[in-house]
């Protein structure tokens, strides 16, 4: 398997932990019976929790582009060094940045995802 497939099975664990990480969180807030039922108004999940769900959510709509550009490139057999480190710095960013976001580091959050755009962009320019 080469190794950019590799980095893909390990952010699709990322984004299993942090989906477990935001759900621990809201039951903390809401209860395991409001969390089980239908979540028909359910409160604003706030503090940590909150950003959790907001750093999961977030990792699931780059997670698309980076399986995506992943799987264009070893189809494509334009997998080479680029590639290699355009995805370890994806996903190496995301780790940073789940931690950062839950922490509550407005201006590092920001710098942490957008290494993780120079990641896919990396990935891109060499489908080009």
């Amino acid at each position: 398997m080469k190794p950019e497939m590799t980095l893909v099975v390990w952010a699709v664990l990322l984004t299993v932990v942090q989906a477990v990480v935001a759900v621990q969180g809201t039951m903390m807030q809401v209860g395991l019976g409001t969390l089980a039922g239908n979540r028909e108004g359910l409160p604003e999940i706030k503090g940590w929790a909150g950003r959790a769900a907001r750093a999961h959510r977030n990792m699931l709509e780059n997670l698309v582009l980076f399986v995506a550009l992943v799987l264009v490139a070893v189809a494509a057999g334009k997998t080479n060094a680029t590639t290699l480190l355009g995805a370890q710095l994806f996903l190496w960013a995301r780790l940073a940045y789940a931690v950062v976001y839950i922490a509550g580091i407005p201006w590092l959050r920001t710098g942490t995802w957008v290494v993780s755009v120079v990641g896919l962009a990396m990935i891109f320019l060499q489908l080009l």
